[in-house]
């Protein structure tokens, strides 16, 4: 037999048969090997560019207007939790603790390190955003969606990468901020004076006290409030994934998301916010921190400032993405 003949014949029988044929482009279509990214075509990585790139100027945005809006519940709240028992109590609740403040510093007193949170609530919601989209888009399948563990691994990243780039920095700052306005003479005159203050007395390392807490704080704030976020509006939109969510649906769906990460890492958050206050010094590590809290003052005081906490972070998040969506729908029709 002629040998172009006869491989001609092997290759029809082995190569280019019907069945091999469908077994080849099942391989190619299933979302468990290849994903949206790996397209050989440049679109599908400047579209992947694309996401994250809006997610990063829209969470920017958001973040900036949702602190100006939010910032008065985050004050009173780390007042409680920085408020220990015994001789140094000043506050009986949340109430009292609004009153004491204007009564002393007049209402604007309620917005004081505001500043500190401006300058990185916009990096913080910016890196969170573009974070997830990111994230989200090498993780999704053919059609779009995230499993479970894909919701939980996008959020936990993005709450990681903030914590790291902007939450750690800013929040031990604002702590600081605060926590100074508790004594007799504060001396910290502005954010920059401030923080050139912590810098000198505590090079570069004072404004990142508590960095682990805050990592664990925020990796798991993200993962909750993504992964709810994420499967309400899969339960939402049903069989059809391009329905219209209403803005106000969209609202209380980020209510509920962060009603969840409140009761879920509210412990961590007090254990952050001394490991970052001006005392400190006292605590020699995290789960030192952890251990006096619960000696000296038992375990409910892990859960000190949640109602103030539940509040803020309840309107925070529903405000965050209500604001969010709105500018992802718009950069989306404009913005190709």
């Amino acid at each position: 037999m002629d040998t172009t003949k006869m491989f001609q014949q092997i290759y029809r029988q082995h190569y280019d048969s019907p069945a091999l044929r469908n077994h080849q482009q099942t391989t190619i279509l299933s979302p468990f090997i290849r994903r949206p990214w790996m397209a050989n075509d440049g679109a599908a990585a400047a579209a992947g560019g694309s996401k994250g790139l809006k997610g990063i100027v829209a969470g920017g945005i958001t973040g900036g207007l949702e602190i100006c809006i939010t910032f008065p519940t985050e004050y009173v709240k780390t007042q409680l939790q920085l408020d220990e028992k015994g001789a140094n109590k000043r506050y009986n609740g949340i109430w009292d603790c609004v009153r004491k403040t204007v009564h002393e510093r007049g209402f604007f007193g309620l917005y004081r390190g505001l500043s500190v949170l401006l300058y990185g609530s916009i990096p913080k919601s910016a890196v969170r955003f573009g974070g997830f989209e990111q994230i989200k888009y090498y993780l999704v399948d053919e059609k779009g969606n995230l499993s479970g563990s894909g919701k939980l691994i996008a959020g936990l990243g993005a709450g990681v990468l903030e914590a790291i780039f902007a939450v750690t920095p800013m929040e031990t700052v604002k702590v600081k901020f605060i926590n100074d306005q508790r004594s007799p003479n504060p001396k910290f005159r502005g954010f920059f004076h401030g923080v050139g203050c912590i810098v000198k007395a505590e090079g570069i390392s004072g404004v990142y006290k508590g960095v682990t807490a805050t990592i664990l704080k925020q990796g798991s704030n993200q993962a909750i409030r993504f992964y709810v976020m994420e499967s309400l509006r899969e339960w939402y939109k049903g069989d059809d994934p391009n329905k219209h969510t209403p803005k106000l649906a969209v609202g209380l769906m980020g209510a509920i998301a962060g009603a969840a990460s409140v009761f879920g890492n509210t412990p961590i958050d007090v254990v952050k916010t001394r490991m970052q206050g001006l005392e400190a010094a006292k605590y020699k590590n995290t789960w030192d921190c952890t251990k006096q809290i619960w000696k000296n003052e038992g375990p409910l005081a892990f859960y000190k400032g949640t109602v103030p906490r539940l509040s803020r972070v309840c309107l925070d998040v529903a405000i965050t993405f209500m604001i969010y969506d709105s500018f992802m729908d718009l950069f989306n029709k404009f913005w190709k």
